[in-house]
């Protein structure tokens, strides 16, 4: 009973295709939207966390400033000197490591090819605190270090467009007016979940780019590292009693630092863009709605247009149970026909816009699972009303039909 009316089903909407394409539209756009939207955003919330990850886990950056969008007014607030990166390192229980940096940005030459890049003067406690291997060569000596010496450990992104990808440990090359030994490549990153290049850098020694760059022995960040064995929150809660000390910022005043643990950056990314989109995926999905009120309106047509034969069905024997059946099966093959569409139409989406956006194509098994039963389920909820309208006929009344 149920093949011969899936095939009657089948070949009424073979009969009428491009009214049956019209009518499962609606269908194929909402399966398509919502599977895409989704299926991006967990792509891209992927990314971010991945981005988030390769800073390390279990560190907290410092800054001056009272955070994003905060102390817009007032002066600005004193950067942190050295000393304060000793103070952190050596009374704070639970730091491993802690990183000073100062940026500049310059332009590196090399045998005619130049590069602007950003320049980052640290210490080796930065390769303490973040998991970043090196590709080639070494990281800077603590004598290097101290005497701030003009060597260099270079990003990929800075090797390829210098050195054409080729080895460049052991080479000189010139940044700004100075001359600099490259020591080190970087491992490669790629892309960070802000869209920023990470391996667009040169890595100094930070005495020497306060000396040659920036003219001061200011710091604008610290990357603290801590112990697992330590909660973040307690050694962040240290932390800002020790700067409130050194910087002596009384009771009841606001502090003017902020410090960022990498898991809650992480996690608030991760929540934004969960929910930006589950809110993009709802409005994608009122489509469903749409064209299961679509697939109703035809389905009344339909039953409209073929009284006659549910007419002669009901009178040669036919209950109306298998009239039912016949009508509601058609809405539900409809319908899924437009889940499956949807669900083509969204993986190729998916694979044309993710190389656009920068994120990896993803296969998300239960949203496709999730899109097409909901497709079905439209199907029973609006074929019913079509199918039981056509159930309920008098065999007499649609026998006289014209």
């Amino acid at each position: 009973m149920f093949g011969t009316t899936l095939s009657l089903a089948l070949r009424s909407i073979r009969r009428h295709l491009l009214r049956s394409f019209l009518t499962i539209l609606g269908i194929v756009i909402g399966v398509g939207a919502v599977v895409t939207m989704v299926t991006l955003g967990k792509a891209t919330t992927a990314a971010v966390q991945q981005s988030i990850s390769a800073l390390g886990t279990n560190i907290l950056q410092v800054r001056p400033g009272q955070g994003f969008g905060r102390g817009g007014g007032g002066p600005r607030p004193p950067d942190f000197k050295p000393e304060d990166v000793e103070a952190i390192a050596n009374q704070i229980a639970g730091v491993t490591a802690v990183a000073p940096q100062a940026q500049a940005t310059a332009t590196a030459i090399y045998e005619g090819a130049n590069w602007s890049t950003t320049i980052n003067g640290t210490t080796s406690a930065y390769f303490q605190v973040q998991p970043w291997p090196l590709a080639a060569g070494r990281i800077f000596s603590p004598v290097e270090e101290a005497a701030g010496k003009a060597v260099c450990i270079i990003g990929n992104t800075v090797r390829t467009n210098l050195f054409r990808g080729g080895d460049a440990v052991g080479l000189r090359m010139r940044i700004g007016a100075i001359s600099c030994d490259v020591v080190g490549v970087l491992s490669a990153r790629g892309q960070a979940g802000f869209g920023g290049d990470q391996d667009d850098v040169v890595i100094m020694p930070i005495k020497a780019v306060q000396r040659r760059f920036t003219g001061s022995r200011d710091i604008r960040l610290m990357l603290v590292g801590v112990d697992q064995k330590f909660s973040t929150a307690t050694v962040q809660a240290s932390i800002t009693d020790l700067l409130r000390e050194r910087r002596t910022i009384t009771a009841g005043k606001e502090d003017d630092f902020n410090i960022f643990d990498t898991k809650q950056i992480s996690d608030t990314l991760t929540g934004t863009t969960t929910l930006l989109t589950g809110i993009v995926a709802a409005v994608a999905g009122i489509s469903l709605v749409v064209g299961g009120i679509g697939i109703m309106n035809i389905m009344l047509v339909s039953v409209t247009e073929r009284t006659r034969e549910i007419g002669i069905r009901l009178a040669i024997g036919a209950v109306a149970r298998e009239v039912l059946m016949q009508f509601l099966v058609e809405a539900i093959a409809l319908s899924c026909l437009g889940g499956v569409i949807g669900l083509v139409i969204a993986q190729l989406a998916i694979a044309i816009i993710a190389p656009l956006i920068k994120v990896q194509w993803i296969f998300v098994p239960e949203i496709n699972i999730f899109a097409f039963v909901i497709s079905a389920v439209i199907g029973v909820v609006f074929g019913y009303f079509p199918a039981r309208r056509a159930a309920a006929m008098n065999p007499i009344d649609a026998l006289r039909h014209e």
